[in-house]
């Protein structure tokens, strides 16, 4: 008989034994709950649940694995198999949590929440061909294993043409949060390639006063000094005689929903900011402390497709207490809270633990927050003039 047949069945043989242990100790163990359901166990969650093993579905899966062992075209070992049954299990869930390499999560350490990054190459579009084209990616970079390289055309990005966009629309696709996944569609027709965004790109709060008095206040990503860069810009320019202030969140990934929450602050004097909810860790409530110096300065807020999750929090708190006119585009509908699950062999899990709630009680995943005015930047305009006509509409807006 093949080996990898009969290991296959010593598995299947092995999991069978095991399904019945264990569907007979959770048999006991429920036996045993009930008898002593009048104790007062103080437990951290971290022991065995007590729930019925779903032995039909395990069997399930067992089987499939042995069809797949013996029958797939290729070979592949117990390893390969099962890793990806874990990305499958996990990718499933949602559309952020997914599982980590021992080499993925190592990365993914050595950066600060609240990092933006971008991808191991850059983009350079070549005229003739009317293309975007990888360039500068090195021989021992990530992307080179996963089958890129140099001149390679790339012609979608998230699902999202690439062949009548700009230099900074292309490079604001390829950023984001430090540890997210982006796809890369190299053919017109085909699967997409995930790469992990894992080179950290400096970033920074900017400001411009533009000349009807409205400052516009560049906000790329929460960090932790953010709320305290802000205020002093604003008191900076105090003497101004400003008539606005315009923040602008496109392009923002979200960062730290800490500092999200303390910028909301310098502009509510009261209420929810936002409210975060989960099955694990419990519900939690973020409000505005009384008082703030910025209390009757005009404030506007600009967003887009790509502004996410903390980003969203801040403009839902602001917008829903009346307090900012949001204009732009609907965002991105990105709110969640993810937890790292660190495993034995050095891997982990990246998984959603909690929704963000607004202040009116809404759910920001999969929703977005929606502007009180929609202006989307037409394909053929500047930047400048866009956000000149942005602050105006502000200025005109009663």
């Amino acid at each position: 008989m093949d080996d990898s047949k009969t290991q296959a069945s010593l598995s299947f043989d092995q999991f069978s034994t095991l399904l019945f242990e264990s569907s007979s100790y959770a048999a006991t163990a429920a036996a045993t709950n009930e008898a002593d359901a009048e104790l007062d166990y103080d437990t951290d969650g971290s022991e065995s649940r007590n729930d019925e093993v779903p032995v039909d579905s395990i069997q399930k899966f067992v089987q499939i694995y042995s069809l797949v062992k013996d029958n797939y075209v290729t070979e592949k070992s117990d390893d390969a198999l099962f890793e990806q049954a874990i990305k499958g299990l996990v990718g499933g869930l949602d559309r952020y949590s997914r599982y980590l390499s021992p080499e993925d999560y190592r990365q993914l350490m050595q950066y600060t929440e609240g990092d933006v990054a971008s991808v191991d190459f850059d983009l350079v579009f070549d005229k003739l061909r009317h293309q975007w084209q990888i360039q500068d990616l090195k021989d021992s970079s990530d992307s080179v294993k996963l089958g890129l390289h140099n001149g390679m055309t790339v012609y979608k990005i998230d699902n999202q043409e690439l062949k009548d966009l700009n230099r900074e629309q292309v490079r604001n696709l390829l950023y984001g949060s430090i540890g997210t996944v982006l796809t890369v569609q190299t053919a017109p027709i085909g699967q997409p390639v995930t790469i992990v965004r894992n080179k950290k790109v400096e970033v920074e709060v900017s400001s411009t006063l533009l000349h009807n008095q409205v400052l516009v206040i560049k906000v790329p990503v929460f960090q932790q000094e953010t709320a305290s860069e802000i205020k002093n810009i604003i008191e900076q320019y105090s003497q101004n005689r400003l008539k606005a202030v315009l923040i602008d969140l496109r392009n923002n990934p979200g960062g730290l929903l800490s500092a999200a929450v303390e910028t909301a602050d310098l502009f509510l004097s009261n209420g929810v900011i936002v409210t975060t909810k989960s099955r694990s860790e419990g519900d939690q409530t973020f409000q505005a402390l009384p008082g703030n110096k910025f209390n009757n300065i005009k404030l506007g807020l600009l967003i887009n497709g790509r502004s996410a999750s903390a980003a969203e929090v801040f403009t839902a708190a602001l917008k829903e207490h009346d307090r900012a006119w949001v204009m732009g585009e609907k965002s991105y509908g990105k709110g969640v809270v993810q937890k790292l699950f660190p495993l034995p062999n050095g891997a982990a899990l990246q998984m959603t633990v909690s929704h963000y709630y607004t202040p009116k009680g809404n759910m920001i995943d999969g929703q977005g927050i929606q502007p009180n005015q929609i202006y989307a930047l037409p394909i053929e305009m500047k930047d400048e003039l866009y956000v000149d006509n942005i602050a105006e509409i502000l200025v005109k807006h009663k």
